[in-house]
């Protein structure tokens, strides 16, 4: 049961192109990104009904102990990355509804543009580029 990388269900999109002088952030572009958000979500969510229909086809008692750590051992691992993923569908529910609010795509920290760009990278961005590697240096600093 190989596990996916929860990035890899953001099923391939179109782009979005920016017309000249175009507003940031509006209906168009809030629109393309809830667009993104909900097919994640809803592949992710499939992703959770695959795990769970293999964890009962795949619930073998083996008589080896070893065969049955390693079972043990594959579902542990599959429900851990479940457990990431119900996390992610949470963060993808917040940011559904700061697109809901009129509040996506600017910067918790300064309130600057996060940019289009790096909303397609990671449409749950909160923090615009310059703020996040600021908070990752601090984080780096605290914890070591």
């Amino acid at each position: 049961m190989p596990s996916k990388n929860p990035e890899s269900l953001m099923k391939d999109f179109t782009p979005y192109v920016a017309a000249k002088g175009e507003e940031y952030m509006n209906e168009k572009q809030l629109a393309h990104f809830k667009s993104i958000l909900l097919n994640w979500k809803q592949n992710l969510m499939e992703e959770v009904d695959r795990t769970v229909h293999n964890l009962q086809e795949e619930a073998v008692n083996y008589a080896d102990p070893n065969d049955r750590a390693s079972q043990e051992e594959e579902f542990s691992l599959e429900l851990r990355a479940r457990d990431r993923e119900r996390k992610l569908v949470k963060k993808i529910n917040q940011t559904i509804e700061r697109i809901n609010e009129d509040d996506y795509g600017f910067c918790d920290e300064c309130g600057i543009e996060i940019g289009i760009r790096r909303l397609e990278a990671r449409p749950t961005a909160t923090m615009c580029i310059d703020c996040k590697t600021l908070s990752e240096i601090k984080e780096k600093q605290i914890g070591g």
